[in-house]
């Protein structure tokens, strides 16, 4: 079952898309080949994340399409975990199909992220801007969406 949800685009840590005082590369770009090697090709996507604020949701990744295991894919840090779940993004009068990027927390070393913060990884979307309103929609079968309060 799928479903929308309201949020906001939000400024994250800047990896993804770029190189940045933690990685000498848009850390996206530098995973998309074990990614693919994996099963998951994700070349047609932008080399970035949108960060969608769903507050006051929070989510939990219960049973993504893929998950792959301790990915070795910089020498900067150990491995990391990392889920993805279909999603389509809706903003304006545009869908654009893409994937919930979910590196697990419990792997990385740094750049954690809110739990009402949703990775999305998608084609570039024209005129998008910090502090537009986005729509998500999920699978619920993959993806649970919890109200704040019922996670306290």
């Amino acid at each position: 079952m799928n479903r929308r949800i309201c949020g906001i685009l939000t400024r994250g840590h800047q990896v993804a898309s770029r190189p940045s005082a933690a990685y000498p590369y848009s850390s996206l770009e530098k995973q998309k080949p074990f990614f693919k090697k994996l099963g998951l090709d994700l070349y047609e996507y932008f080399n970035g994340t949108l960060n969608i604020s769903i507050v006051p949701f929070e989510y939990e990744m219960i049973h993504p399409e893929f998950t792959f295991e301790l990915v070795d894919w910089t020498d900067l840090h150990p491995p990391e975990t990392f889920s993805f779940s279909r999603c389509r993004v809706y903003f304006k009068d545009g869908k654009y199909d893409g994937w919930v990027y979910y590196p697990h927390p419990e792997t990385k070393k740094t750049h954690f992220q809110n739990p009402s913060l949703i990775e999305v990884i998608t084609l570039e979307i024209p005129g998008i801007q910090y502090g537009d309103a986005i729509d998500i929609e999920i699978n619920t079968d993959e993806i649970q969406i919890i109200e704040k309060d019922e996670a306290l």
